[in-house]
């Protein structure tokens, strides 16, 4: 306002001094000037719905690059140590090496699975190498009956909440304990006791169903939230926008976790998409948004416990982008090395892997050491030997689990076609498996 009264005084005195020299021109420029006044009148704003907007009248398009990118908060640097004492978490020492325990569980778990795909002896396997402080840090900072949609990616949020070894052994082999009777593709995780929505392999379905349930724990009071993981390539589809868009309007608690691991399968980041990130789409969809460091498990679980409190006591959404890097393939069926450097993964791997970091934390802080690290991976790799063994050898589900639970009664149709492939295989037995469990 006094810029503005400033201007108007400077454009009176002008005015004053035209008039003295062209006094013929006094009624015109007295009218303009009050026009003028009337233009810039703080009472004129604009009125349209759905903008917080002020007129301007110099024609200035927007530029993508005016704006300095979102900044990556963290904790630790690439040392482990902690660079502001005041974000210091403070978790004790058996929670961090807990943490630390399910990171590396899962990096183990994922060595021996991917090789046994490699091997034929499951159909496919997708690892989590150098994502795992996502996983982690994200679910430590959870409430366990927060409910969790993930993508395909996030087996240690899984691990951090009690999925067993023979869970995770039990569903990639498909065999007659997975508890998805071996209807689903390996990785494709879930359980209700732990609150984990099966995994969908199409991309990006769960982040409307995530928005729903989340408002549906809003309507019930439950004093919950949800989390919604997908991948920058996830992002890009039109159910992320969807999603977004309806968990804004709808003020729903869903903490949405985006892992930005640099690539959709082979696409690079720089490929798909021009602007910065995917947190710099939060504010334009009304929602609190935020970049954290993924490779800090420390800055990710600060990250999460504090959207947790905004989506359940101020009920609404939060977006989080995690830089991370997908040090392996896509998935089995993938080769990354056709679209990436091997310095490029090394460089990652060796410089700031979350599981490195983590160590170095717990090393200076007198918790961890060289003989404690070959104790535990020496044990954890025997328990999932042990495990995998075990669930090799199990029988296979039953064929009639084709038919089943879908239909509280089997209609008659479904029931002829049961027995006509009860039928075929018996006549052709020879082409077909033969450990298949007890047909029911």
């Amino acid at each position: 306002m006094a810029s503005l009264r400033r201007s108007l005084s400077y454009f009176h005195t002008l005015r004053r001094s035209w008039l003295v020299k062209h006094p013929s021109r006094r009624h015109l420029t007295t009218s303009t000037a009050l026009r003028q006044e009337s233009i810039i009148s703080e009472d004129d704003k604009p009125q349209f719905p759905g903008s917080r907007s002020k007129f301007v009248e110099k024609l200035d398009f927007i530029q993508p690059d005016v704006y300095d990118g979102i900044p990556v908060y963290r904790v630790m640097n690439r040392k482990g140590r902690i660079i502001d004492p005041s974000q210091d978490p403070k978790l004790d020492k058996d929670y961090v090496i807990r943490m630390y325990k399910a990171m590396t569980a899962l990096n183990a778990m994922d060595k021996i699975l991917y090789e046994s795909q490699r091997q034929g002896r499951i159909s496919f396997y997708m690892t989590n190498y150098g994502e795992e402080g996502t996983h982690v840090g994200s679910a430590a900072a959870l409430d366990d009956r927060d409910v969790v949609f993930g993508q395909y990616r996030e087996a240690g949020v899984l691990m951090w909440r009690g999925y067993s070894l023979p869970e995770y052994m039990n569903q990639c082999y498909g065999n007659s304990s997975d508890a998805g009777k071996g209807r689903q593709m390996p990785v494709h995780y879930g359980t209700k006791d732990l609150n984990f929505f099966t995994i969908s392999s199409p991309l990006a379905t769960q982040m409307p169903h995530a928005t729903g349930a989340a408002y549906a724990l809003k309507r019930a009071g439950s004093g919950l939230c949800v989390i919604c993981y997908f991948g920058d390539g996830a992002a890009s589809e039109g159910d992320a926008h969807a999603a977004l868009n309806f968990a804004a309007t709808l003020e729903a608690p869903c903490i949405f976790f985006c892992r930005n691991n640099g690539y959709a399968i082979s696409t690079p980041t720089h490929e798909q998409y021009r602007g910065d990130g995917i947190a710099a789409r939060g504010p334009s969809y009304g929602i609190t948004s935020i970049r954290v460091d993924g490779n800090d498990v420390f800055a990710v679980f600060n990250a999460v416990k504090a959207a947790r409190i905004i989506a359940v006591e101020e009920n609404k959404p939060v977006l989080i982008e995690a830089m991370t890097y997908r040090l392996g393939h896509h998935s089995t069926s993938d080769d990354s090395s056709a679209y990436r450097s091997v310095d490029e993964v090394k460089y990652w791997d060796k410089e700031d892997h979350p599981i490195g970091r983590l160590r170095f934390y717990m090393m200076d802080q007198g918790w961890w050491d060289i003989d404690t690290e070959k104790t535990w991976m020496k044990q954890i790799k025997k328990e999932i030997m042990q495990e995998f063994q075990k669930a090799e050898r199990r029988k296979k589900p039953s064929p009639t689990y084709m038919f089943t639970d879908v239909y509280d009664e089997m209609p008659t149709r479904l029931q002829q076609q049961m027995e006509d492939m009860k039928q075929h295989v018996q006549k052709y037995k020879e082409h077909y498996p033969d450990n298949f469990e007890d047909w029911k």
